[in-house]
C-alpha cells in the first residue's frame, strides 16, 4: 500500500538547545536551571551534564550539512534564553543572538526551513533565583525575551512555537521533581502551569503585532490514557489522567480555561490553587498546534493513588528500550480527537521517535531496524489521520542525533544519527538513510 503526503509537507527532525549545544560558558552565555540541576548529585543518570552535549554551538555548520545531505526540508530547534539574555532580562548578549542568526542563515542557504521554539525548558538561573515560573512577573520577562527574538529573526523565521511541553515544565519540574528546578509540590506546579499559559498568550499577542505575516503555535505533549477495566471508576481515573496530562493545557490554549472537573478534583484534594482569573488570556488564535507523541498508556482506578485515583498500566504492546509501549494507532485516534474536539487548525507532529541502545558494529554502522519499524508505523498513523480529515502539515523525528536526554543523560539514544560523546563524531544510522528515502518519495510504499 502507498502512503502519499502533500507536496509542501515538512519533513525534518527536532532538537532542543540544552540537549545539543554545549558551550555552556562560551561567549557570555548565562547559567540555566539545567546547568544547576545537573550539578546536584542523583538527578541525572551517570551524573551526565549538557556542558558539552553535541557541541552544536561550534559544529552547527556540520550539522546543517548533514541535514541537507539527508534531504531534510525543515528543522525544529529551540533558543536558549540564557544564551540570548544571560540574566533573563535586561541586557542582550550579542554573541549569543548572533549564533541563532547565523544558524538560521545556514539553514535557509541549505534549503531547510527553520521552526523555532522560543522556550524548551532552559530558564535562566537568575530568574529562578527570584521565583522562576512561580513569579507572576515571569510573564513580562518572557514577553521581553520574545520581543528580542522577533526583532532579530522575524524576517527570516516564518514558523514559531511559544512553549514546548508546558506539562513537563510544570509537572515534572515542580511536582515530580524529575526535571529542573526539582521542586516537589503540586500546588506550585499548578501555579506554574497558569503562568506558563499566560506567558504563551502574551507572546502570541505580541507576535501578531510584530510579525503578522508569520505563523505561531504551541507544542503540547500527549500520552493518551485509556481505561483498562470497564467500570465507571476506571473511566473516571482515565478521564482524570487525561485531564492532568492532555486536557489541562489544550483547554487553556484553545478554550480559554482549565478543565472544570480537574479544578474540582484539585480542590477536593486540598490543594492551594490560584484563582485563574486571567486564564482566558491564554486563548489566542493560533496558526497551528504542535503535537509531541511517543506512546499511549492504560489506566485503572486506584483509591490510594493521589491525586488522580489513577494507576498506570502498560498496554499489551512491544516496548522501546526506554520501556515505552509502541502504540501507533493511538496517535491516529489522538489527532482525530484534537481535530474534532478543539477545532484545531493545522497540526505538525513536532516530536515522534524511539529510544534504542544503539551500538556501532564492526563496520562502524548502526542497523537500527527497530527504529525504522517504529517510525514507519507512526508515519502511517499520521497518514491515516489525514485520511480522516485532519490537516497535518509536517512530521519531525525526535531526534536529529543522540543527545543529552534530560534526567536520562547520555543513556537514552533517540537520534537517527549516532553521536560519539567522546569524539563528537556523527554517524548516520540506517534510519537516517531510510528517512531520506521517505522524504525523497514524499511518502511510503
Amino acid at each position: 500500500m502507498t502512503y502519499n503526503f502533500p507536496k509542501e509537507f515538512a519533513w525534518g527532525t527536532a532538537t532542543a538547545s540544552y540537549q545539543i549545544e554545549g558551550a555552556v560558558k562560551q561567549d557570555g552565555r548565562g547559567e540555566s536551571i539545567w546547568d544547576r540541576f545537573c550539578q546536584m548529585p542523583g538527578h541525572i543518570v551517570n551524573g551526565d551534564t549538557g556542558d558539552v552535549a553535541n557541541d552544536h554551538y561550534n559544529l552547527y555548520k556540520e550539522d546543517v550539512e548533514l541535514m541537507k545531505g539527508l534531504g531534510h526540508n525543515a528543522y525544529r530547534f529551540s533558543v536558549a534564553w540564557p544564551r540570548v539574555m544571560p540574566s533573563g532580562r535586561g541586557e542582550v548578549n550579542a554573541a549569543g543572538l548572533k549564533f541563532y542568526s547565523d544558524l538560521v542563515d545556514e539553514l535557509l542557504a541549505a534549503g531547510i526551513e527553520p521552526y523555532l521554539t522560543i522556550y524548551h525548558w532552559d530558564l535562566p538561573q537568575a530568574l529562578q533565583d527570584i521565583g522562576g515560573w512561580q513569579n507572576p512577573d515571569i510573564v513580562g520577562y518572557f514577553a521581553d525575551y520574545c520581543k528580542v527574538l522577533y526583532e532579530a529573526l522575524g524576517g527570516r523565521v516564518k514558523k514559531w512555537i511559544t512553549l514546548n511541553e508546558p506539562f513537563c515544565t510544570a509537572f515534572l519540574g515542580y511536582y515530580s521533581g524529575m526535571h529542573a528546578p526539582g521542586v516537589n509540590d503540586l500546588s506550585s506546579a499548578l501555579l506554574v502551569s497558569y503562568h506558563l499559559m499566560l506567558a504563551h498568550g502574551e507572546a502570541v499577542r505580541l507576535f501578531r503585532k510584530m510579525l503578522p505575516d508569520c505563523e505561531i503555535g504551541i507544542t503540547l505533549n500527549y500520552t493518551p490514557s485509556y481505561p483498562v477495566g470497564g467500570t465507571p471508576e476506571d473511566e473516571m481515573a482515565s478521564r482524570y489522567q487525561n485531564g492532568m496530562g492532555d486536557r489541562w493545557f489544550t483547554d487553556a490554549a484553545f478554550k480559554g480555561g482549565f478543565p472544570a472537573d480537574m479544578i474540582g478534583l484539585y480542590k477536593e484534594r486540598g490543594l492551594t490553587l490560584p484563582d485563574f482569573a486571567d486564564i482566558s488570556k491564554a486563548c489566542e488564535k493560533l496558526d497551528f498546534l504542535g503535537v509531541n507523541y511517543y506512546n499511549s498508556s492504560g489506566t485503572r482506578y486506584s483509591k490510594e493513588s493521589w491525586p488522580l485515583y489513577a494507576e498506570g498500566v502498560k498496554p499489551d504492546a512491544p516496548v522501546t528500550d526506554r520501556g515505552w509501549p509502541i502504540t501507533p494507532d493511538a496517535l491516529t485516534n489522538l489527532l482525530v480527537y484534537l481535530h474534532r474536539e478543539y477545532n484545531v487548525p493545522k497540526i505538525y507532529i513536532t516530536e515522534n521517535g524511539a529510544s534504542y541502545n544503539d551500538v556501532l558494529d564492526m563496520d562502524r554502522k548502526i542497523d537500527d531496524y527497530n527504529r525504522v519499524d517504529y517510525l514507519r508505523r507512526h508515519i502511517i498513523a499520521v497518514n491515516n489521520a489525514m485520511g480522516s480529515g485532519v490537516d497535518i502539515r509536517g512530521y519531525f523525528i525526535w531526534s536529529l542525533y543522540d543527545n543529552f536526554e534530560w534526567a536520562f543523560g547520555r543513556y537514552s539514544r533517540f537520534g537517527i544519527i549516532y553521536h560519539d560523546f567522546d569524539t563528537l563524531e556523527r554517524i548516520p544510522k540506517r534510519s537516517a538513510y531510510w528517512y531520506r528515502d521517505v522524504i525523497n518519495n514524499n511518502g511510503l510504499d
